[in-house]
């Protein structure tokens, strides 16, 4: 009998699915502390969980039998997931059950604010009949900006063509197919959403490039009769300079339907009646609650039975008949990939792999994949893997030319990826070194050495005395420790590069003094 713990409220549907299955015992308990769910998890083979649970590595610590985590919704902000990857233990989560209902809720929130709704709603209840005040605004021939062409910022788009919207679509990586198909004018350049649209809706994942991605500059550019509204990720959007925007009017209205923090300390946003504010409702539909409850239990049944594994984050992606240094390339291609992801900004135009001597002369498939998926998943929210990364790449239009050269030049092997955008073109090669140590070798032509491990940082500078130093004692001063270090530079240049792995993430204060240094051109930070 497997027993599975179900810790946040889930729709019935999923509860009585599990009921049904002769080998499957479902326990609901909600509420549970951190010590509380630290001190049962052991005793089940699997947890489904929604936002409330904080699965943290202290209750994983000891995880007994537990073998799967299944999150019934999409993000997995709540799951420590290098540490259930430490302890075995796979993590999934349900990204396609929500979409509609995010769209709905996008356009319910634009609607709302266009036609004044709310403060409508709340002056007639106070008994007021005032309809001068709250004359709105039409969305036929408006135009609605949308930053972020994924599952859900698409649904929106075909729900907006329906109340005859122009859509300006922007991605950070690349636009489906479907969108030229639905009439939208895919921008690379992020300032015509700003500068045109009518109204603007936010649909890409929060990481290292989309926090604050939307502040006071961005802000400034807008028109005042623009309307913004956030259904995807608190912080990308920054609050401080949306509130100040809105106490000076100078765009039309917000909706926000999550915050940096949830809940948030700070109700400020209900000052403003050209401001909605929400509870992070956008996936809360019985319909959607329903999918993503049934969807969590199949998929966390079908984990802990040894069937296939869906949607899981951290699944390993090989099986056992792939050999050893197969997957030592494939774990390296998908850390270059991150890499990449960050340190080539702008639409994909071009991506060549490169394998060079003995590896080249292996099975490398899922070394190319796993590459593809590293490049991909800081652009997607839901989960990238060996299932469903060709399609996604299908989908966006993104294609992987394949060299394989067996011949021996420097190193015994190696695996080299060059990414073109439509503004930089990028090169990060790297090697294995004795059987097991990853590193990179190579970065646009600089000839480097650094472990692709933990946060990664890399700065493009001018070649002069005393950068090293300099980066050190800043990055020292926010008690930050370098790891690995890599410094290439180029006779008669005046060019150089530095690339090193970081014990932590330097925050936006420490990111930002770094990028001040006058001898820095370029600097990027990810995690790989």
């Amino acid at each position: 009998m497997y027993k599975v713990l179900i810790s946040d409220k889930l729709a019935q549907e999923g509860i009585d699915m599990l009921k049904s299955l002769p080998d499957f015992e479902p326990v609901v308990r909600t509420g549970l502390s951190e010590e509380e769910l630290a001190k049962i998890i052991g005793d089940f083979d699997g947890l489904i969980i929604r936002s409330g649970t904080q699965v943290t590595a202290k209750v994983l610590e000891n995880p007994g039998k537990l073998k799967a985590i299944a999150r019934a919704g999409v993000g997995i902000d709540n799951v420590d997931v290098p540490a259930a990857t430490r302890k075995g233990i796979i993590v999934m989560n349900t990204p396609s059950g929500n979409t509609l209902s995010a769209a709905e809720h996008t356009m319910a929130l634009m609607l709302a604010l266009s036609r004044n709704i709310v403060p409508a709603c709340n002056s007639l209840k106070a008994g007021k009949w005032d309809r001068k005040s709250y004359t709105g605004n039409q969305l036929n021939n408006k135009t609605l900006g949308v930053i972020g062409l994924g599952r859900i910022g698409m649904a929106v788009i075909r729900m907006a063509k329906g109340f005859n919207m122009k859509v300006l679509g922007y991605d950070p990586f690349a636009a489906p197919k479907e969108a030229e198909e639905l009439g939208v004018e895919v921008t690379d350049n992020l300032e015509r959403i700003y500068k045109e649209s009518d109204y603007i809706s936010v649909h890409v994942p929060r990481n290292e490039q989309t926090l604050n991605m939307i502040g006071s500059k961005e802000l400034k550019m807008m028109k005042p009769t623009c309307r913004i509204v956030n259904c995807a990720r608190g912080g990308i959007i920054n609050e401080d300079d949306l509130y100040n925007a809105l106490a000076a009017r100078t765009i039309a209205g917000a909706a926000l339907d999550v915050f940096t923090k949830e809940p948030p300390d700070n109700t400020r946003f209900t000052e403003f009646d050209n401001c909605l504010v929400a509870p992070h409702l956008g996936a809360s539909t019985e319909e959607a609650q329903i999918e993503v409850a049934v969807e969590a239990v199949q998929i966390l049944v079908d984990a802990i039975k040894g069937g296939p594994i869906r949607n899981a984050l951290n699944a390993p992606a090989m099986g056992a008949g792939v050999s050893p240094i197969v997957c030592l390339y494939a774990e390296l291609a998908r850390r270059i990939g991150s890499l990449m992801a960050a340190i080539a900004p702008g639409h994909i135009q071009n991506i060549a792999v490169e394998y060079r001597g003995s590896i080249a002369e292996k099975a490398i498939d899922a070394v190319t994949s796993s590459f593809t998926i590293g490049l991909l998943q800081p652009h997607f929210e839901t989960v990238v893997n060996m299932v469903n990364v060709g399609l996604l790449a299908k989908e966006r239009g993104i294609s992987v030319d394949v060299t394989k050269n067996p011949d021996i030049k420097d190193l015994e092997s190696s695996f080299a990826a060059t990414v073109q955008t439509d503004k930089v073109k990028r090169t990060v090669r790297g090697t294995v070194f004795g059987g097991s140590l990853l590193r990179i070798i190579e970065i646009d032509g600089f000839n480097v050495e650094v472990t692709p491990e933990g946060t990664m940082m890399v700065i493009f500078n001018d070649d002069k005395p005393g950068v090293i130093g300099s980066i050190g004692m800043t990055l020292g001063s926010y008690g930050i420790n370098i790891n690995t270090m890599g410094v290439g530079h180029k006779l008669g240049d005046g060019k150089a590069i530095l690339a090193v792995s970081l014990d932590k993430t330097p925050d936006a204060k420490a990111a930002e003094e770094l990028a001040n240094l006058d001898f820095v051109n370029e600097m990027y930070i990810c995690k790989v």
